[in-house]
C-alpha cells in the first residue's frame, strides 16, 4: 500500500506575536516528529496570526514574519512542512512589490517553494484586498511519489480553480488547504459539507487544516478534516481547542476512485489556467513510523453547547491574550449577567471572575439574593455596592439646573452610569477587565444606556439574541446548577423605575429576536416580514430602534461573532444615514 503519515497542527496563535507563534509551531513540530509524521501542515497565516490587518502595513512586521519563516526551515529536517505566512514580492522596475497571503513549502531543510492564496475574500469580516495581492502560479509537490496539491482557505471554497488545476492536470492525490475560517454557529458543518463536495470532485483526499482561538469580534473553531476520496471522514480535530491531527493516508484508494470514476478525456476544470509547476521533493531519509495512539472521536455537540463552548473560548483568548487575569461584572439578578458570570468562571476559572451587586433605588431584594447565590454556587468572589447614595447626591447636583422639569429617563440613565462608573473604578484599582452584560436584541434596538451598561471591555453576549441566553443558561444549569430558577423564570427587568419591565419598552423577546434576525441578518424589506406574518406597525417602530442605535453600537466594546452576521465587522452602516427600508 502506497501512504503517507500526514498531521495537521491545528494552531492557537496570538496576532503579532511572532517569535511566540514560531515556538508554538516548533513545538508542534516535536510533537509530529515523535509520531513519525511525515508531511506536517499549519494553518493560514499560523506565523503572523489571523487576522493581521493594518499590521500588514507595517514593513518591519512583513519583515520579521518572513525572517520567522525562514527561521523554521532548520526544523524541517527529514520532514516535509507547510506553514501559513507572508511573502513579498521582489520590487521590480516600475512595479511595486506585492504581499502574499502564502504557504510556505519547506522540505528537509531547504525553502522549496511557496504558494500564493489566488481568491481574496473582501464581504463580513474580511478585508484581504486592502493587504494582498492574488496569487497567479500554481503547483503541486511530489513527496516519495505522492502528488501534492497546497491551497489557502477560500481557493478550496470555489469549485474548480487553483485545487481543481493540481488535481486535474497535476494529479494531485492529497489536497492540503491551510485556513483560518471564521466561526458561526453551524459553520463546521457547512465546511464538512463543502470539503466532501471537493474530495468527491476531485477523487482526492482533502486535508483541512483550521486555526483555533479568539482574536477581537472573530473566533476559529478549529475542526480540522481530512476525507477520504468518497468523502468519508479519516481524522477530525477537536474543536475549541489547539489539536495535532495524525493519519495514514492510503494512496492507493485514491487511485481506485479514480480508476472507477476516470474523467472524460479533455476534461478541464472551471477557472484551472494559468501556469502550473511541478516540484520534485528530494527524498528523505525513512521515517520510523510507531503506531499511533487511537483518537477519541468527535464531540457531539447540540446548537446550545457549541454556542456556549465558543463563548467560553472567545472570552478566554480575549482577556488573556490582552494581558488580563481576572474580570469584573455588575451583577444585577438578572439572565444575561448570570450567563456573563457562568462563561467567565467557565473561561478562566471562578476565583478570577468578581461579581458586583449595585441595588439602586428600584432593586427588589430578590436582585441581590440571586445575584449572591449566583456568586456562592460558582466560587465567584462577591461585591455588593450599594448607589442609592451616590444616586440621590445626583440628583441633589442637578436639581438647579434640572428645576421645572419632571422626571424621565435622564434619572434612570443616571443609574445605569454610576454603576459603570463603578465598574471602572473598580476596573483601574485592581486592573480587572469589565465585561459588559448587554445581548444582542437590546444592542440591536438601542435598549441601553451609553456609558453606562455599555461601559466595558468585552461583551461575551453581543451577538447573542435574548431567546438564546434563556436557552443557553438553561443549557449551562444542565451541566451543573449554577443559575437560580428565579432569574431564569422572573420577567427581564432594569430596574431603573418602579415596576419596570422589559415588555414596557419592547415588544416581546420572541417576536423581537425574529424580526430582528430578518432585518440585522437577512435584510429583509418591511413587505417581505410582513408577508412572514409580522404586524407591520412593530416591523416598522423596530427598525426604527435599529437604525437609531447605530451610534450607540460604534462606542460599545467588542464582541465575539456567532451569528452568520454581526455588528461590526459584518454590519456596517453609517450613522447619518435617512434611508428607511
Amino acid at each position: 500500500m502506497r501512504s503517507l503519515r500526514l498531521g495537521l497542527a491545528q494552531l492557537n496563535p496570538t496576532v503579532g506575536d511572532l517569535d511566540g507563534n514560531f515556538e508554538r509551531i516548533v513545538a508542534a513540530i516535536g510533537r509530529a516528529r515523535v509520531l513519525g509524521v511525515q508531511v506536517l501542515v499549519f494553518p493560514e497565516l499560523a506565523i503572523t496570526g489571523y487576522p493581521p490587518e493594518d499590521l500588514l502595513l507595517n514593513p518591519s512586521f512583513v519583515e520579521r514574519a518572513v525572517q520567522r519563516t525562514c527561521d523554521l526551515v532548520p526544523h524541517s529536517a527529514g520532514m516535509t512542512l507547510v506553514v501559513g505566512t507572508v511573502e513579498r514580492s521582489i520590487r521590480e522596475p516600475g512595479r511595486e512589490a506585492e504581499l502574499f497571503d502564502a504557504a510556505a513549502v519547506l522540505h528537509d531543510g531547504h525553502w522549496t517553494g511557496v504558494y500564493h492564496k489566488h481568491h481574496l475574500p473582501n464581504y463580513g469580516v474580511f478585508d484581504e484586498k486592502r493587504y494582498f495581492a492574488p496569487g497567479r502560479g500554481n503547483a503541486v509537490f511530489v513527496r516519495d511519489g505522492v502528488t501534492l496539491g497546497v491551497s489557502v482557505c477560500e481557493d478550496i471554497w470555489f469549485p474548480g480553480g487553483p485545487i481543481g488545476e493540481q488535481a486535474e492536470r497535476g494529479g494531485a492525490e492529497v489536497l492540503l488547504n491551510l485556513s483560518a475560517s471564521p466561526y458561526h454557529a453551524g459553520k463546521a458543518g457547512e465546511r464538512r459539507s463543502m470539503l466532501r463536495a471537493r474530495a468527491t470532485d476531485h477523487r482526492a483526499i482533502v486535508a483541512y487544516v483550521n486555526l483555533v482561538g479568539g482574536q477581537d469580534e472573530v473566533l476559529h473553531d478549529g475542526a480540522s478534516l481530512i476525507l477520504g476520496p468518497q468523502g468519508e471522514s479519516l481524522a477530525e480535530g477537536a474543536m475549541f481547542e489547539e489539536d495535532l491531527i495524525v493519519a495514514d493516508l492510503d494512496l492507493d484508494a485514491v487511485s481506485g476512485a479514480r480508476q472507477r470514476a476516470p474523467r472524460p478525456p479533455g476534461a478541464r476544470t472551471p477557472g484551472a489556467d494559468g501556469e502550473l509547476s511541478r516540484v520534485e521533493l528530494a527524498a528523505c531519509a525513512a521515517t520510523a513510523k510507531p503506531a499511533l495512539p487511537a483518537r477519541p472521536g468527535p464531540v457531539a455537540r447540540g446548537p446550545e453547547a457549541e454556542i456556549y463552548d465558543a463563548l467560553v473560548l472567545a472570552t478566554r483568548d480575549y482577556v488573556r491574550k490582552n494581558g488580563f487575569d481576572t474580570v469584573v461584572l455588575g451583577l444585577s439578578g438578572g439572565i444575561d449577567s448570570a450567563l456573563c458570570a457562568c462563561i467567565a468562571a467557565d473561561a478562566l476559572g471562578p476565583r478570577q471572575v468578581v461579581g458586583v451587586s449595585m441595588p439602586g433605588p428600584y432593586s427588589a431584594g430578590i436582585s441581590r439574593e440571586d445575584a449572591e447565590a449566583l456568586c456562592r454556587t460558582l466560587g465567584l468572589r462577591f461585591y455588593a455596592i450599594p448607589i442609592v447614595d451616590v444616586f440621590e447626591s445626583y440628583g441633589r447636583a442637578l436639581a438647579p439646573a434640572f428645576a421645572g422639569r419632571a422626571g424621565d429617563t435622564t434619572e434612570e440613565n443616571l443609574q445605569a452610569r454610576i454603576r459603570g462608573n463603578t465598574l471602572m473604578a473598580l476596573s483601574n484599582k485592581y486592573g480587572w477587565l469589565v465585561l459588559t452584560t448587554g445581548n444582542k436584541s437590546e444592542t440591536s434596538v438601542g435598549y441601553s444606556t451609553l456609558y453606562g451598561d455599555t461601559a466595558g471591555g468585552f461583551a461575551a453576549l453581543k451577538d447573542v439574541y435574548k431567546t438564546m441566553v434563556y436557552r443557553l443558561a438553561r443549557h449551562r444549569n444542565g451541566r451543573s446548577a449554577a443559575i437560580p430558577e428565579r432569574t431564569l423564570t422572573r420577567p427581564p427587568t432594569a430596574e431603573l423605575k418602579p415596576d419596570q419591565t422589559d415588555q414596557d419598552t419592547l415588544p416581546p423577546y420572541e417576536v423581537l429576536d425574529a424580526i430582528l434576525e430578518a432585518y440585522v441578518e437577512e435584510d429583509h424589506s418591511v413587505t417581505e416580514m410582513v408577508a412572514a406574518g409580522h404586524d407591520e406597525a412593530t416591523v416598522r417602530r423596530v427598525m426604527r430602534m435599529v437604525d437609531a442605535a447605530e451610534y450607540k453600537r460604534r462606542q460599545s466594546p467588542p464582541g465575539v461573532k456567532i451569528s452568520p452576521r454581526a455588528f461590526g465587522r459584518d454590519r456596517r452602516l453609517p450613522i447619518t444615514n435617512r434611508w428607511r427600508g
